[in-house]
């Protein structure tokens, strides 16, 4: 489970964002930012609920006190936190409440300098990882990540007939490697640790070369 949760988690926000701007333009986010809000929340649920039922095995756990804890697992991810306070802020602007200014120059500043400190960040990480574990564990993931996701998403494109600006952004998210929540998803259950620490690794440092080739393959 671990492990095929690093193969559906990739780095649609760290790189998937940045990548995206600086080859479409800012206004070619909004299609990224629409996939980030549905990516985390589902993919978080799914992998969590299922691990939970497999830890669940053998425990006579209900199916009530299973879904209670896999929903307090997605609950406490940061991403679905920022995600939840997003939709709330949201909510509450649409129905009236002034923000002060002051509110929303902070938010400014930190949305300024979130990208590139999260980037400084995944590095630092990376430098710590040490490609080890189970070598077709980690190409199985490399390869689903970075040709088997865009291929499909290209696919689906051309046949849904989506705008240009949809299939970019569909295409470069879905073509990002798999991100460091792989591998906190791996910590926090104790399993596949080597094995997502290094697909991380591997696949973040191959990108440089898959991405290259589907920003030429888009239009």
């Amino acid at each position: 489970i671990a492990i095929g949760f690093v193969c559906l988690f990739s780095n649609s926000l760290l790189l998937g964002v940045p990548i995206t701007e600086r080859a479409y333009g800012p206004d070619a986010l909004v299609w990224n930012f629409s996939i980030i809000a549905i990516h985390s929340p589902l993919l978080y649920t799914f992998g969590i609920t299922v691990m939970e039922f497999a830890r669940a095995r053998g425990r006579n756990l209900s199916v009530g006190r299973v879904a209670l804890r896999a929903l307090a697992g997605v609950l406490h991810t940061p991403l679905v936190i920022g995600i939840l306070c997003g939709f709330a802020v949201n909510l509450l602007t649409q129905a009236g409440l002034v923000l002060p200014q002051g509110f929303w120059a902070a938010v400014r500043m930190m949305s300024s300098a979130a990208l590139p400190a999260a980037l400084f960040g995944l590095g630092g990480v990376l430098y710590r990882y040490r490609p080890e574990g189970e070598a077709r564990a980690i190409a199985l993931c490399c390869c689903i990540s970075l040709l088997l996701h865009p291929g499909v998403t290209f696919g689906l494109g051309k046949l849904f007939a989506l705008s240009v600006a949809e299939m970019r952004s569909a295409v470069m998210t879905a073509a990002m490697p798999p991100g460091g929540n792989a591998y906190l998803f791996a910590s926090l259950y104790g399993v596949a640790k080597r094995v997502s620490a290094s697909a991380v690794l591997m696949a973040t440092g191959l990108s440089m070369l898959s991405v290259w080739f589907w920003l030429g393959a888009l239009p």
